[in-house]
């Protein structure tokens, strides 16, 4: 038996086959699997991938392993797949929760060279206008109305003034670095914070030399996240004309902002207007909240600028009517 056994050994180092009937086992071969779509590697190198997605996206880590899986592990087209199932289940989102009342929010203010913008988002929850990912919809909505501003032509001796409502807001563009519209954007952040939104409306203005618009946001917040974006409850911007270029505009500015938020006028009036009472609409003629013992005309005239126009925003004053109605 011996020997029968060193001759099939013998066999098998020649030809590298075993004889029918061998008692020598096989060695076990590899088995292959496989799976549905490419996996990720547990190397060093998809972590730093699937850690630099969920930073830029800020997606579960769950998501952006699936979203890297199916795509090869391409970032960019990884980001973009994320996008679009978070643009899906946002829509799915925005069509059940349509409806919901949308009295809280937040108004926006941005200002570059001679535009200044001024729009209004809503949502269901003072809780939700905290988070920074609505505060960065606001971001993105405003910036998105300033880059519209910045196609309209110039006016060389006036100043311009126009607004948006809500279904012109959602179509324009989002941005140099963002795809699609600001109705794709506001999917995205429907989505993510579960509550309904609206893209209520948006003010801008444009002016030449010789006019500066004044500004102020009630209950003021900035963050370095949010660019040079102010945010708070109530908004005002005030167009002013005047001859020379003065080194306390801007306070003054502020100041006429305040006003126009705290007294909410209908109108600007005129300074040959008589004074008028707290119940007062025309803004020269109302008395000035810093100093209620003049009127706001006898502020404005020393101060060598004439008040020509202005724009109010109240975070969800129209809600607020509806509701009542």
């Amino acid at each position: 038996m011996s020997l029968l056994r060193s001759l099939r050994v013998f066999l098998v180092a020649r030809t590298g086959s075993y004889p029918a009937g061998s008692l020598l086992r096989q060695s076990p071969q590899p088995r292959h699997t496989f799976y549905a779509g490419p996996r990720l590697s547990a190397s060093a190198s998809s972590k730093e991938l699937l850690m630099k997605l969920r930073r830029k996206t800020g997606y579960s880590f769950v998501n952006c392993k699936k979203a890297l899986e199916t795509c090869g592990g391409d970032l960019k087209q990884a980001e973009i797949w994320l996008h679009k199932e978070a643009q899906k289940e946002g829509w799915s989102k925005a069509a059940k929760l349509q409806g919901r009342k949308t009295k809280e929010g937040l108004i926006g203010l941005l200002q570059e060279g001679n535009t200044t913008v001024l729009v209004e988002v809503n949502c269901e929850t003072d809780f939700v206008s905290r988070n920074l990912k609505f505060q960065l919809l606001v971001q993105q909505v405003a910036l998105g109305t300033m880059m519209h501003c910045q196609t309209l032509k110039d006016q060389p001796s006036a100043y311009s003034k126009g607004f948006l409502n809500s279904s012109e807001l959602s179509g324009l563009p989002a941005g140099p670095d963002r795809e699609g519209s600001l109705k794709d954007q506001l999917a995205l952040a429907i989505g993510k914070l579960g509550e309904n939104m609206i893209l209520k409306r948006a003010a801008w203005v444009k002016v030449p030399s010789g006019f500066y618009v004044g500004s102020y946001v009630h209950g003021a917040m900035q963050s370095p996240s949010l660019h040079k974006l102010v945010l708070g409850k109530y908004g005002a911007l005030v167009i002013c004309e005047t001859s020379e270029q003065k080194t306390n505009l801007e306070d003054v500015g502020r100041r006429l902002g305040q006003h126009v938020v705290g007294m909410a006028p209908l109108s600007v009036g005129s300074l040959d207007d008589e004074p008028g009472g707290e119940a007062e609409t025309k803004m020269l003629s109302q008395p000035y909240l810093l100093d209620p013992s003049i009127t706001l005309g006898q502020y404005v005239q020393p101060q060598g600028v004439s008040v020509v126009d202005f724009v109010r925003f109240e975070c969800g004053e129209g809600e607020e009517a509806a509701e009542t109605e």
